[in-house]
């Protein structure tokens, strides 16, 4: 799980670069990282949200 955690952390810290780089500079390219990113970590938090409750029932 802690690996799971350090994984969203750095895909958030990647997104949030990106999407600063988009909005304050108008850069295209981040904006697609950014995008990408955020596709990432949807997929990230819900294999989050299922191990919470997998070790929530334990």
């Amino acid at each position: 799980m802690n690996e799971l955690i350090e994984k969203i952390n750095t895909e958030f810290n990647a997104f949030k670069a990106d999407a600063e780089l988009q909005s304050e500079k108008s850069n295209k390219a981040a904006g697609t990282r950014a995008r990408k990113a955020s596709l990432i970590l949807e997929k990230l938090l819900k294999e989050f949200r299922k191990e919470s409750l997998d070790s929530s029932k334990a």
